[in-house]
């Protein structure tokens, strides 16, 4: 542990550290850790849907012209085909185009300016709207709430999940609209929500009777393991508590096929979609059909949707091996960083000594190495610690990833042993 060393040790690795850094800088490489896509390998995999669904191949089981209008919610063999991914049965399923983030976007402007059953009066009519925001989190979540004025209230995560007993508390108070999940292989922390933690979410009591949990499940199939986890359905859970129209869920294949080509997918009780249609009806006269057919025809059936994700996986998992096997080589025992060993999803969270996350990703930029902002896993992009670091491995390739984390982790040792010095220096004065 750096705080167990001796002012001639901490100096002797520190000076070692230094050299290490100056050797890596001088390589001159261009890293980017920056942001989690599919690598191009990944893309080639849904490569064979470019060729679909094909000349005169347009028309749907129903016998719908996928080519023309209609359809807001989207073809019926598309909506079964991921009805087991999203735990919804298809009659309460909308297909969108490319991104999810789009359909969250949307139903938090259609709340704020209309409300959502159950709603006395426009989310935007209200004195006070707040969302509680687990962290570390997903940054582009936090700026839809920040794009439309809506307060954020930080809840950490805890392993398996939020800490129920601060959302048991906060969601309390009627001001409380929603609250922002990542329920399996969290961005960035992997988190597994557990049953219970699930179950507590469906059944607690909360101040707004128009609450709504944002399910992004957007990792619900990318697993990293062998063994794949699951967790239970939201959906359920919420009707067997009284509580049908709670949850709002949000899936897309944005990091299964094709991440500008992909499908995006709501899901929920069958007031919520009725809902959702309602407003999106007023928006677009229909999606990309022919695009859900060329899902439908490449992927096949849920056998081949997962028969497809263990083939991301094969590309995925020595990376994120890559990752913690730098960690771990340079900094198990120091005490200098806890980062996470994710079964799942698209990052590896490291949490850093205290005060130190910006001077790490100010490090790596010097040598060449892009890192996510410190702050960005926390709302207003503040991260009152310091301390998280999201880490993005699954674009560069295999020797990128290797070479860039390992100048992660001598970034990571560089700074804590920085701080160890500063702090023993204050302390003496």
């Amino acid at each position: 542990m750096l705080a167990d060393l001796s002012a001639a040790d901490l100096e002797g690795l520190t000076a070692r550290t230094r050299a290490d850094y100056d050797a890596f800088r001088a390589r001159g490489l261009k890293l980017d850790m920056t942001r989690g896509k599919p690598a191009p390998e990944q893309l080639d995999l849904a490569e064979g849907m470019l060729a679909l669904p094909g000349n005169r191949d347009h028309i749907s089981e129903a016998g719908e012209d996928a080519r023309n209008y209609g359809g807001v919610q989207g073809l019926a063999e598309t909506r079964a085909l991921f009805a087991g991914t999203l735990g919804a049965t298809p009659d309460r399923i909308v297909v969108g185009d490319n991104s999810s983030l789009a359909l969250m976007h949307d139903t938090i402007v259609w709340a704020l300016l209309k409300g959502v059953p159950g709603s006395e009066r426009p989310w935007s009519k209200e004195s006070d709207i707040a969302f509680l925001c687990p962290v570390p989190g997903y940054d582009r979540h936090f700026a839809i709430c920040e794009e439309y004025g809506i307060r954020m209230i930080p809840v950490p995560l805890v392993g398996d999940g939020p800490d129920m007993d601060k959302v048991e508390e906060l969601v309390r108070d009627p001001s409380v609209k929603g609250m922002w999940n990542v329920p399996k292989y969290a961005n960035p922390s992997a988190d597994v929500y557990s049953d219970e933690t699930i179950r507590r979410l469906a059944t607690m009591k909360t101040g707004a009777p128009d609450f709504r949990l944002f399910w992004d499940n957007a990792y619900v199939l990318h697993h990293l393991t062998e063994a794949k986890r699951e967790i239970l359905n939201v959906v359920d859970a919420c009707a067997e508590a009284g509580n049908p129209d709670r949850a709002f869920v949000f899936a897309s294949t944005s990091k299964m096929t094709l991440a500008g080509a992909g499908l995006s997918f709501f899901a929920s009780s069958a007031a919520n979609v009725k809902w959702f249609l309602a407003s999106a009806s007023k928006r677009t006269i229909g999606p990309d059909k022919l695009n859900q057919l060329r899902h439908v025809r490449f992927l096949k059936d849920e056998a081949g949707l997962h028969a497809h994700m263990d083939k991301h996986r094969a590309l995925l998992a020595p990376k994120f091996a890559a990752v913690t096997d730098a960690l771990e080589a340079r900094l198990a025992g120091t005490g200098a960083a806890r980062w996470t060993k994710p079964e799942g999803g698209y990052f590896v969270s490291v949490d850093v000594v205290e005060g130190a996350a910006s001077r790490v990703v100010q490090l790596a930029k010097e040598a060449g190495l892009l890192l996510t902002g410190a702050g960005a896993t926390w709302p207003h992009g503040k991260d009152p610690h310091d301390s998280n670091l999201r880490l993005a491995p699954s674009f560069p390739s295999l020797a990128d990833v290797k070479a860039a984390s390992e100048g992660i982790a001598i970034c990571i040792l560089l700074a804590a042993a920085e701080a160890e010095s500063a702090k023993r220096r204050a302390a003496a004065a």
